[in-house]
């Protein structure tokens, strides 16, 4: 039905109710009571219980590159180790991005023929060479040191700003009053948007994720129907740039003064709106989130960064190896080839699990604790490797780090007094509520 997400693709299931009740599992079974043959990692009851970690881990130890032959999203390969994950993520010529060959998701499809164009988002990241490093390059001016640099203040002014307003003494869901906030700012700052209109950037965000989830749509069409309200109003601020003639330095300024962009149609302008605003907000505002969680699951570690702040640089890229927000990326085989020794055939479904590749113990040692100190945790694959590596990395580290050094100027602890809520997803490892209280100097 789309390549743009977790699509149900069961033909008997016109409801997204009726498409999660045919796919029920029971998430409380033990993973290593199971024939392997049965696992689909990709389920996305796994994710949202969170206990899909524990189904990779089998994998990784006896199964590494898994086929799974029946699933909500079709027949897929998992590879689940780190190095044989990071050499598909930087073949680009065998194993395929593009949204006509499937796309980077779980439930992608081949495009046979004609596709309505409702459903039909392409975007750069699902673009194969040369046309996606043509796209690419247009909005990479956003992201240069130089342009970090003038953004780090604001960023801090911000940070500041959202910190001291927390309650004190009282339970408060960080998700929303600290990630979400902080993120969302920064989107109507990328864009050149209204602040007050930052609430929309997030719903249309939440939207992509919630597409197949009946507590928020009934049917995917009906989510597809929201996203569509996000062309309506970029389309808007992509008119009113043009008929300006001057040249701004924000994302959609970008798009219009450029020949590789400046025209595209309704479906594909919609497509990179969603990528930038997904990219800029769920990725690093579940780093953020996850970084609390982490923390908390490892107080030895929190001590070890109240007690000497500066290790807050090496504090980044260990949280995100840790929450691994992007957890998997779709490839599809363009030619008949291996992946650690299984034969892949010609068009099969690729999914290459950073999730799971990040908590390899054979690249990571105790890879499922935090430490502050791991020497390797920059070489994490949440950010991919390739002509797809993340283009927004920098800056998703520069908030993070300005983050967490106000944090632990102004709190002794974040603490997080319940559960998590993860979000009902096998692609962005999200997490939707995270109760903390948060104790002052």
């Amino acid at each position: 039905m789309t390549e743009s997400t977790d699509s149900p693709i069961t033909p008997e299931a016109t409801t997204n109710r009726e498409w999660r009740e045919a796919w029920a599992i029971d998430v409380d079974a033990d993973p290593y009571d199971l024939p392997l043959e049965t696992f689909n990692p990709g389920h996305p009851q796994l994710h949202q219980s969170n206990r899909a970690l524990e189904y990779l881990a089998r994998l990784r130890a006896e199964d590494p590159v898994h086929y799974c032959a029946e699933s909500q999203f079709g027949s897929y390969w998992s590879v689940t180790r780190y190095e044989d994950v990071k050499a598909v993520d930087m073949n680009h010529k065998v194993f395929s991005s593009d949204i006509d060959n499937g796309g980077i998701r779980l439930g992608g499809q081949r495009r046979e023929q004609d596709v309505n164009p409702m459903f039909h988002l392409p975007m750069f990241i699902m673009e194969d060479q040369p046309k996606h490093d043509a796209q690419r390059k247009v909005v990479a001016p956003m992201f240069t040191p130089t342009h970090l640099a003038e953004l780090a203040n604001l960023i801090r002014e911000r940070a500041v700003k959202i910190l001291d307003d927390l309650p004190e003494g009282e339970d408060f869901n960080w998700v929303r009053t600290v990630s979400v906030e902080l993120t969302g700012q920064m989107l109507a700052t990328l864009f050149d948007v209204p602040q007050e209109d930052r609430h929309l950037l997030i719903h249309w965000s939440d939207s992509v994720e919630r597409l197949a989830d009946p507590e928020f749509f009934e049917t995917v069409e009906e989510g597809f129907a929201e996203l569509w309200k996000c062309f309506e109003y970029f389309n808007t601020v992509r008119q009113e740039r043009a008929a300006s003639g001057k040249g701004g330095n924000d994302l959609i300024s970008f798009l219009v003064g450029n020949d590789a962009t400046r025209d595209m149609p309704p479906n594909e302008f919609l497509g990179n709106m969603l990528l930038l605003i997904v990219g800029g907000n769920d990725t690093t505002r579940n780093s953020i989130s996850g970084g609390v969680l982490g923390l908390n699951r490892y107080p030895d570690q929190y001590d070890l960064l109240e007690s000497d702040h500066s290790l807050v640089p090496q504090l980044v890229p260990e949280i995100i190896r840790w929450q691994s927000p992007v957890a998997h990326m779709c490839r599809t085989a363009l030619e008949d080839t291996t992946i650690g020794g299984k034969a892949i055939k010609q068009w099969e479904r690729v999914c290459i699990w950073y999730i799971s590749g990040n908590r390899d113990e054979r690249h990571f040692e105790n890879a499922d604790a935090i430490d502050i100190r791991r020497a390797n945790a920059r070489s994490h694959l949440s950010f991919g490797y390739g002509i797809h590596r993340c283009l927004g990395n920098r800056l998703a580290e520069l908030q993070l780090k300005i983050l967490w050094e106000e944090i632990l100027a102004r709190f002794e602890r974040v603490e997080v007094v319940g559960e998590p809520t993860y979000l009902n997803s096998s692609f962005i490892r999200g997490i939707t509520d995270l109760p903390v209280r948060v104790r002052r100097r």
